[in-house]
């Protein structure tokens, strides 16, 4: 009994420090607690560099301030430079990719009606990146182009590679073929998507493939559609364009591509009338989201402003 009567009595005891110790607790925490400020500053974790931020081309200044660190603006017919920054750099090109795997095709005479089914070998493992089109899903080549050149699908082009004669492997073979015939001396490629920051190419080749893809009337179609509506399924998909230019009045687009992984940054190539000229505009490693729609507007708007580019043209870092 005394030995109960005595653990009874130190019960309120230790409640009573328990209770000093969290009020103690409570008065020093404001004064230990981490600001959220702090905390979001310190957790933050830093982009990864592009390629161009790494060799220090965004160092380089131009007279049209502009945020993609290799620019260049030639004209389609004379192929006379208008503007050039940085033009010889050989940097990652993302998606841009698309429109050599989309030349390629076009240019082997495939059947576009063929049905190719999507499959695991065409499942991102790069940068494991989402797509609509399940493993499964079955549509034409010419959808699959559409769907590649237009929203940048990935899983959509890696089939149009998987489906060449020879499989995955020749058809690398011939894109690279291809820009070794169209004079692209820098330009190399390990496969169709443009996931892989090996594919690798500079402004003055992809200045050179524009104006070739440009002669296909299917690849102008179908670079510059806005919108497409898929069967997946039982289900009706609307895919999107991923250059929102199309819908501006502004712009007269004959073909784009856009292009983006972290390596490469924000790139895009375009041919599109200005001024009345056939001008081909290349722009690759841009940091913002939306940069390298300001830069192309900025072009567009120099163009436009300034009569004398079309007998002196402007050339900023070469």
């Amino acid at each position: 009994m005394p030995v109960q009567k005595a653990e009874a009595a130190s019960a309120p005891v230790k409640k009573a420090a328990q209770k000093q110790v969290a009020k103690d607790v409570r008065k020093a925490k404001p004064a230990t607690r981490t600001p959220r400020k702090a905390v979001a500053s310190i957790t933050a974790v830093a982009a990864k560099p592009t390629f161009g931020q790494l060799y220090g081309l965004h160092d380089a200044a131009d007279p049209l301030d502009l945020k993609s660190s290799v620019a260049l603006v030639m004209d389609q017919d004379t192929n006379e430079v208008l503007f050039a920054k940085n033009s010889q750099a050989v940097l990652p090109i993302a998606s841009i990719t698309k429109l050599m795997t989309a030349l390629v095709v076009v240019e082997a005479g495939q059947s576009l009606d063929e049905k190719l089914t999507i499959s695991d070998e065409d499942i991102d493992t790069e940068k494991r990146t989402h797509s609509r089109l399940v493993v499964g899903t079955t549509l034409t080549r010419g959808e699959m182009m559409h769907l590649a050149l237009m929203s940048s699908e990935n899983r959509a082009a890696n089939a149009l590679g998987r489906h060449y004669p020879g499989g995955l492997e020749t058809f690398v073979a011939a894109m690279n073929q291809k820009a070794q015939a169209l004079g692209m001396v820098d330009t190399h490629y390990v496969e169709p998507t443009g996931l892989s920051s090996r594919n690798q190419s500079s402004a003055r080749d992809l200045a050179a493939l524009v104006k070739v893809a440009h002669e296909f009337p299917l690849l102008r179609e179908l670079s510059t559609s806005r919108e497409h509506q898929v069967a997946l399924g039982r289900r009706q998909v609307q895919f999107h364009s991923t250059n929102g230019l199309l819908s501006s009045k502004s712009w007269d687009i004959g073909l784009q591509k856009t292009g983006f992984i972290n390596e490469a940054g924000r790139c895009l190539v375009m041919q599109a009338r200005m001024a009345g000229r056939k001008v081909i505009m290349v722009l690759l490693d841009s940091t913002g989201k939306y940069s390298r729609i300001g830069d192309a507007e900025r072009v567009r708007k120099w163009v436009l402003s300034n009569p004398a580019v079309l007998s002196q043209p402007l050339k900023a870092v070469l």
